[in-house]
């Protein structure tokens, strides 16, 4: 029963979430409580909260990137095969063995993009920084000019640089994920060889979308093209949260098998 109630309030959250009001902000004490008003794309600033929408007649997915399954070598088929994911699946919660869920583990890049929370982001002088709503996560994005490294240390969010391609498009690219995490929710899995690239293109003052192409030559027999992710920027009073992995909204009691292994 417990179980059940918890993946009643996951439900609850996330249609709150995907509504197109904003009914739930962080916990801090805003200011500004105007909202943003749209116009022409800022330069080269992704500034602000941004919420992912669904818009009309476009390929929408809280799981996977793509409609169709991506090709996959055989090495990347026996893998999947092994997953038993409580999100596109048929296994109970207590029946899967998504890292994330049995495990805490980070999502990982490119998977965080479907847990249905904001996330914001700042700048350094060195780094774009996204700040992920779900579980703390932090990721930088290195925009000094440096390179991949050739022989990345792996990390949960991996290696990432970027750079403005022009005014409005921001292109990331990352290596040396953490071999734990999943592709997406479905349980596509990856080598360490696996590339992902992020094109953000601010569409205007209050639109982003993001393309991501995951390439990675033992896993896929070809890259995965993504569909086109939708963002909107939310209202200024807005702030992050609190969405922890322990516990919050999981009843890891099912899991303790998994944790002390």
């Amino acid at each position: 029963m417990r179980q059940l109630i918890n993946v009643g309030f996951i439900l609850f959250a996330m249609l709150g979430f995907f509504s197109t009001g904003f009914a739930q902000y962080g916990s801090g004490q805003p200011v500004e409580l105007k909202a943003y008003e749209n116009g022409p794309a800022p330069t080269k600033d992704l500034t602000g909260v941004w919420t992912r929408v669904r818009p009309d007649d476009k390929f929408f997915s809280g799981s996977t990137w793509t409609a169709e399954p991506p090709k996959l070598t055989d090495w990347g088929q026996e893998r999947f095969d092994t997953a038993k994911n409580s999100n596109a699946g048929g296994f109970a919660l207590g029946e899967t063995n998504d890292p994330v869920l049995t495990r805490c583990y980070p999502p990982g890049v490119p998977r965080v993009y479907f847990h249905p929370y904001p996330f914001e982001v700042v700048y350094t002088e060195k780094q774009t920084i996204l700040l992920y709503e779900y579980d703390h996560t932090i990721r930088r994005i290195f925009t000094d000019g440096r390179a991949n490294p050739e022989d990345p240390v792996a990390l949960w969010l991996g290696n990432s640089v970027g750079a403005w391609e022009d005014d409005t498009t921001f292109v990331v690219t990352t290596v040396g994920i953490d071999e734990r995490t999943w592709m997406d929710r479905t349980g596509v899995q990856h080598s360490d060889q696996m590339r992902v690239t992020e094109t953000f293109r601010r569409i205007d003052n209050l639109n982003l979308e993001i393309d991501v192409v995951i390439e990675d030559p033992i896993a896929l027999a070809e890259p995965w093209v993504a569909e086109t992710h939708y963002l909107k920027l939310a209202p200024p009073s807005w702030e992050l949260s609190e969405i922890s992995c322990s516990g919050d909204y999981l009843d890891f009691g099912a899991f303790e098998s998994f944790l002390d292994e």
